[in-house]
């Protein structure tokens, strides 16, 4: 594995943190001489995770080496916040902290007391950011300004993550990955865009640095305990690596509903599988479970001070191979781990460099949190970026991209996919969707701020793609890249009509074209084709279209015709008492036969049923029923048993159009 030497940094650390962050630093004084960089591991601490109380306490009488401890006396590191398996987290000073029964509450050894904070509110935050017209770029009203939330001890300093980082252990099980410049996608944009790829870890994704320099703090005590996880991707895989490499056990607790090709991968790096429960929440409860029966020590994916500087050391890599130079880093944001390290080592040493977040318009937690000013829950997730899809971000990696982070970007599936490509396109590697956020981001920032001449960064973070999921892929990237129109016409139902519809397209190449005689008076199709610029150039053809009697409509960003209407060519049906509903569940050997009979009920009647499988984790289906006007109030109360995410769609305009 490549390796540096990080006292070089770490003088280069030490002499521009000095310097006030305020102004703005132009060069970096690589190659500065310093001593090799120690760390005293004589420590005599120990952690234990309470699930019950979602506490953490430390125990003195116990030998080994825990991370918050060790961070405490070698970093002037505050006993942090950890979200392992949604757990709030207790600061407090080591000399008055103990082990605590988690069902008495009461110490099991040592004369310490318990310290322990309220866990951050959690409020429903399910307002839409996102207006038709609206920006996709959220400056952070919170950066540079220092977090004041009493969220942990206030007698305790905040966590030196500058020299976390730069002590880190990764090098054992990861590379120090390439920065690499897209040529194609950099001509094509007028700004230099260099990918810094993870995507080329040895497991594909960074998650192995955080889970490794974490495990490295563990006491011999506590490696002899074994370690557990519960993730159902790239973390999974990250914790494998690391237990195998320090001959640790590993188990890790995935739903059933996993593909093979993911906890498979994790049994090949050694770790027990433990598949449990239907969805995320119970293997997570089932991990917490085990946990605390077995003794086992909980490796969270995200918020913890040595994760957060274990994939800090990106940041790190990102400034030794480009210098101060770059404008900004975008770096996509699940649990905020990689953004929170990656800014808190840039935004000290280099405080001019805007640290630019992304996430996708249906999992903003991030987004909408910072606009809160407080950690924020959403009520459910999109998943298709399933690395990146999570319903609530964690409390110490909020802490630290309030402050840090400059804004943050959204961006939609559509444009994800167009990132995969282009990142297909400029090194012939195929990433997965949330590898393809940073990238995403970057094109977005662009256009919309119309930028020119600038150096951005975009981390490629994972490329744990599934095979299947690539035609969905495919299909969208170019709706994604603007150079596909997708648009409904309404057309006279009368001889040459065809015809004047194809010369109003001309000479762009059609791509798709459907149509199923219904009415005598009117055809309706579904056409989409090249577009070099998607808003200038169907204004054009509409015009065109308009003068000729014919109604046209974009449906480039309508969801439901996306995924589902423009495969219903049969024509239109009037239904009486229909309602149209999008439904997504579990995609999993029978998943789909007991959809429908979940949907079998004496009141009701399914008159349309649309299924198609994407490739990932969950399928979607659209589905009308017929729903008399006096059962409402039961239908209501039956989406809600059913435990579906759903969209209605009954009110959208295709739906009303070409199918009813």
């Amino acid at each position: 594995m490549a390796q540096f030497d990080a006292s070089n940094h770490l003088a280069d650390a030490g002499n521009m943190a000095s310097q006030s962050t305020s102004s703005t630093q132009t060069s970096h004084s690589g190659g500065a001489s310093a001593d090799t960089v120690s760390t005293t591991t004589q420590t005599t601490s120990h952690v234990q995770h309470s699930v019950a109380t979602g506490t953490v306490h430390t125990d003195t009488t116990e030998s080994g080496t825990d991370p918050f401890t060790r961070a405490v006396r070698d970093a002037g590191v505050m006993v942090g916040a950890v979200e392992g398996l949604g757990l709030a987290v207790s600061g407090g000073s080591p000399e008055v902290a103990s082990v605590v029964d988690s069902t008495s509450n009461k110490p099991t050894h040592g004369k310490q007391q318990s310290l322990s904070l309220p866990a951050v509110p959690l409020a429903q935050y399910d307002e839409d950011i996102d207006s038709p017209n609206a920006s996709s770029i959220f400056p952070n009203p919170h950066a540079g300004k220092p977090d004041n939330t009493p969220t942990a001890a206030a007698n305790f300093q905040l966590p030196d993550y500058v020299r976390l980082i730069l002590t880190a252990q990764v090098y054992d099980v990861a590379m120090e990955s390439p920065l690499q410049k897209a040529h194609n996608l950099s001509t094509r944009i007028g700004n230099t865009v260099l990918l810094k790829r993870e995507d080329l870890q040895p497991v594909f994704s960074f998650k192995l640095r955080g889970a490794y320099n974490r495990m490295h703090q563990l006491s011999e005590e506590e490696k002899q305990k074994g370690v557990i996880a519960c993730s159902a991707g790239n973390h999974a895989q990250g914790v494998a690596l690391a237990a195998q490499k320090m001959g640790i056990q590993a188990t890790i607790v995935m739903p059933t509903v996993t593909p093979p090709i993911k906890w498979r991968n994790v049994q090949r790096l050694g770790a027990q599988v433990v598949l449990h429960g239907n969805d995320f929440d119970e293997a997570k409860a089932e991990c917490a479970r085990l946990a605390k029966e077995r003794g086992y020590i909980n490796i969270p994916p995200y918020d913890d001070p040595y994760v957060i500087a274990g994939q800090g050391t990106v940041g790190l890599e990102i400034m030794r191979q480009s210098g101060p130079k770059i404008d900004a880093i975008f770096i996509c944001i699940g649990g905020g781990g990689l953004a929170a390290g990656v800014a808190s080592y840039v935004k000290r040493i280099f405080p001019h460099v805007k640290i630019i977040g992304v996430e996708t318009h249906d999992a903003a937690a991030m987004t909408r949190s910072l606009k809160a000013g407080e950690r924020v829950m959403l009520s459910q997730v999109g998943l298709f970026a399933d690395g990146a899809a999570v319903k609530v971000v964690g409390e110490e990696t909020f802490r630290v991209c309030k402050e840090l982070v400059d804004e943050t970007v959204l961006v939609s599936t559509d444009e994800i996919c167009a990132g995969i490509k282009d990142v297909f396109e400029d090194t012939r590697s195929v990433v997965e969707p949330a590898g393809a956020l940073g990238l995403a981001g970057v094109k977005k920032y662009v256009q919309e701020k119309g930028c020119k001449g600038m150096t951005f960064v975009a981390v490629t973070s994972g490329a744990n793609m599934n095979f299947d999921r690539l035609r969905f892929v495919a299909e969208r990237a170019e709706l994604g890249e603007n150079r596909e129109a997708l648009i409904t016409v309404i057309i006279p139902e009368r001889p040459g009509s065809f015809m004047d519809l194809y010369k109003a397209i001309s000479p762009r190449a059609v791509s798709e074209f459907s149509y199923r005689y219904g009415d005598p008076s009117e055809a309706h199709i579904f056409m989409s084709f090249v577009v070099n610029d998607r808003e200038k150039e169907l204004g054009e053809i509409f015009k065109e279209l308009d003068s000729k009697g014919m109604r046209a409509m974009d449906a480039s960003r309508n969801e439901m015709a996306k995924a589902h209407a423009r495969y219903l060519v049969g024509g239109r049906k009037e239904v009486a008492n229909e309602r149209l509903f999008r439904f997504s569940f579990p995609e999993r050997p029978g998943a789909l036969s007991h959809f429908l009979s979940t949907l079998r009920h004496p009141l009701w009647n399914v008159s349309l049923f649309h299924y198609r499988n994407y490739g990932g984790d969950v399928s979607r289906v659209l589905a009308g029923v017929q729903v008399p006007p006096e059962t409402t109030h039961e239908f209501e109360k039956f989406l809600k048993d059913l435990r579906y995410p759903y969209v209605e769609e009954t009110d959208n305009l295709v739906y009303q159009q070409f199918l009813r």
